[in-house]
């Protein structure tokens, strides 16, 4: 579709305002002179990134690169050719680290009246028009922490601004799988560039190439396929054209939005082309928010007004609309009760009246027993995971019926609910209208009954924080509390795998819209580190950097502390909580509930039958942590623990702290879970355990349901 071209987006604002354009393939494109068709001869590589440093997004008036920069490390594959190009794109004076962010406002945001090259170093362009964009270079350790970084910062940034990462071919391209997984699964944009073999094959095979015997076309990078939304292979240099626009259009569209993998052979990035200055005209790509259909809404306003105990199920979706707000107002129009999944968590402040906190298998008990006895689910922007539905056995009601709202059609029609297909604001901002003008309120005692269930779960928070003895080795739920004396609606925590998810979504009081990051779509170990670094770069235009917390324990710290070098280097104050345990506790406890004893979970040494449950090994993590760079704490006790969290948060640089905690199977632990989970169990055995485990299973998987 040819794009429009109206003003330079430097001054233009948005011109939809909450509309609904057709789609975000149409961009806004700045004019340039049209008498002469002129044209820039550049390497695919320099073209590539030229291109990249002119796109933005634009929501509600307000403007963002949508390629802010370019993480990398290199290798034969990408060295010559994008890493040429990140030079020739100005960082042959520096790395370029903290000018391409922008001029952002207070909510990290760039106003769409403000300069839109104000977030880039100027360097003379070619043509003598005004100073080309610069493209900074982030330069990482670990080709899946790259990307995990980068999922951090799309995140913090609303999913309207992201990172590229670059690669070499081989064993660097293919560690950007799990990177790329996880981003598709969570709908975050993160743009993947891997090299590839040479197009042109002037020998076969090359250092580090995959021979296939059936197929010359195929080679490692076509593993990132299943977990792209968007896949292209640049063969030729004007193929770059129609990938690299189709990749914007992708990573703009808040419902296809994922990670977008551009393979490129080395020799074609190296490869130079006479290319159209159109190609490198400033494009702008409206963020949609698509209203929802006549049809849909008016079945969506029966289906509430006919309900008696409704719930809703907050999901990321509210977080990526930016529909907290409109959310409250909805609530605070029906008095509907908020549970949250863990990517909505946050979606309400947890002292909000409506708020009943997390739901499903790591959710409260008030919001599982209000789940339960629901007659009207109404889902907002989320996909009903397992750990949501509780494996398909929480929603009770036998006149249980769904209705949700969410951009995408595939997940509006899950559970064979009413669809309102829509952005999640606008949804809510038309359903509220909707119902305004008929009076709809759920009953009073309805209203009382969840508010006082709220108030009883918060009196088991506090036993779980309780620190009764500041001499004592802390729990991990002791560690939470201590936080959560200390942090304001300005800190940011982190995590992602083990046993924090589920204790953070039942117990954690969430202040602000975006204090709460856990990423549980794909629940990947070793996301924190990273992830935070991205979190960090998203919001280091304040002032006064926001306090970005990773919490990790020593599994998940063991499987990627690489990126601690990363915010050393540029000095970013991390707060980093490693919690030490000696193993993988998460997995020794549900080891043990599904009669797997705990097998395989320690970290001890081996005992003289050959198992793993001797002494605990000798790895100080700490002095590990300490030789990356952190300025590391070490905390025995809840007293020091205290002390240790208040001082990392004041640091100015990148800072741990560590402590080894007291597990559930010696002292007590937090709420145990509240809802089901299904993790099969060994239908026959021998050992004692797996077949009283067995028995459990099947009274729980008989209460499965489908629903239709």
């Amino acid at each position: 579709m040819t794009p429009t071209s109206p003003e330079s987006p430097a001054s233009q604002t948005s011109p939809t305002h909450g509309a609904s354009p057709a789609s975000p393939a149409s961009p806004t494109r700045s004019t340039r002179p049209t008498s002469t068709r002129s044209t820039r001869r550049l390497t695919t590589a320099q073209a590539l990134v030229a291109f990249l440093a002119r796109q933005y997004t634009e929501r509600d008036g307000r403007r963002h690169r949508l390629i802010s920069a370019t993480w990398g490390i290199f290798g034969h594959g990408n060295v010559a050719g994008i890493g040429q190009a990140l030079v020739e794109a100005g960082n042959g004076h520096g790395n370029g680290h903290g000018n391409g962010h922008g001029k952002r406002n207070g909510d990290g945001t760039q106003d769409a009246r403000s300069n839109s090259n104000s977030n880039a170093h100027a360097d003379s362009n070619t043509n003598g028009s005004r100073p080309a964009p610069r493209m900074p270079y982030l330069q990482g350790r670990n080709e899946q922490a790259m990307v995990h970084a980068a999922v951090g910062y799309a995140q913090q940034s609303g999913r309207l601004s992201a990172h590229a990462v670059t690669t070499s071919i081989g064993p660097g391209a293919t560690n950007l799988v799990t990177g790329a997984a996880l981003a598709t699964i969570n709908h975050l944009p993160v743009l993947l560039l891997p090299g590839d073999t040479f197009a042109t094959r002037p020998a076969d095979p090359v250092l580090q190439q995959l021979e296939v015997p059936y197929a010359g076309d195929v080679s490692v990078n076509d593993c990132l396929r299943p977990v792209s939304r968007y896949f292209d292979r640049v063969t030729r240099p004007e193929a770059l054209i129609p990938a690299a626009l189709q990749a914007m259009r992708v990573l703009a569209d808040p419902a296809e939005t994922g990670a977008v993998t551009l393979a490129l052979p080395q020799d074609v990035q190296a490869e130079a082309y006479d290319w159209p200055e159109e190609f490198f005209a400033e494009r702008v790509w409206p963020v949609r928010r698509p209203a929802p259909d006549a049809a849909e809404l008016e079945a969506a306003v029966r289906a509430v007004r006919s309900a008696r105990r409704p719930l809703i199920v907050a999901g990321g979706g509210v977080r990526h609309s930016g529909a907290e707000e409109t959310l409250a107002a909805f609530t605070a129009a029906t008095r509907i009760p908020v549970a949250s999944t863990q990517a909505g968590k946050g979606s309400l402040r947890h002292d909000h009246p409506a708020d009943v906190g997390g739901i499903g298998h790591t959710g409260t008990a008030t919001a599982g027993e209000l789940a339960r006895t629901a007659d009207l689910v109404i889902g907002v922007g989320t996909r009903y995971t397992d750990f949501t539905t509780a494996s398909g056995t929480l929603f009770e009601n036998p006149a249980v019926r769904f209705l949700n709202l969410n951009i995408t059609g595939f997940d509006a029609h899950k559970l064979a609910a009413l669809p309102l297909v829509a952005d999640a604001r606008t949804g809510l901002e038309a359903l509220t209208s909707a119902l305004a003008g008929r009076g709809y309120r759920v009953d009073p005692a309805y209203e009382t009954e969840y508010t006082g269930a709220k108030e009883a779960w918060e009196e088991r928070v506090e036993a779980s924080f309780a620190t009764p003895d500041p001499t004592a080795r802390p729990t991990q739920t002791q560690v939470l509390g201590l936080l959560d004396t200390l942090v304001t609606e300005e800190d940011i925590l982190i995590n992602a795998a083990g046993s924090l998810p589920g204790d953070l979504h039942k117990l954690w009081r969430t202040r602000s819209r975006d204090q709460y990051h856990v990423e549980y779509g794909y629940s990947c170990m070793g996301y924190e580190i990273p992830a935070a670094i991205g979190v960090l770069l998203a919001t280091e235009a304040r002032t006064r950097p926001r306090p970005v917390w990773a919490l990790v324990g020593d599994g998940t710290y063991l499987m990627n502390p690489t990126e601690i070098v990363t915010a050393v280097q540029e000095n970013l104050p991390l707060k980093l909580v490693i919690l030490q345990n000696h193993g993988y506790a998460s997995i020794g406890g549900l080891s043990e509930a599904v009669g797997g004893e705990r097998f395989g979970t320690a970290y001890r040494h081996r005992d003289p039958d050959g198992g793993f449950t001797g002494p605990p090994l000798p790895v100080d993590l700490a002095a590990n942590a300490a030789s990356l760079g952190l300025h590391v704490l070490r905390a025995a006790t809840v007293d020091d623990l205290r002390k240790a969290l208040a001082e990392a948060r004041d640091a100015e640089g990148p800072t741990c702290v560590y402590v080894e905690t007291e597990t559930p199977d010696t002292v007590s632990g937090p709420p145990p879970a509240q809802a089901w989970w299904d993790v099969p169990v060994a239908e026959t055995a021998s050992r004692p355990a797996a077949v009283k485990a067995r028995e459990e299973y099947e009274r729980q998987a008989a209460a499965r349901r489908r629903h239709l």
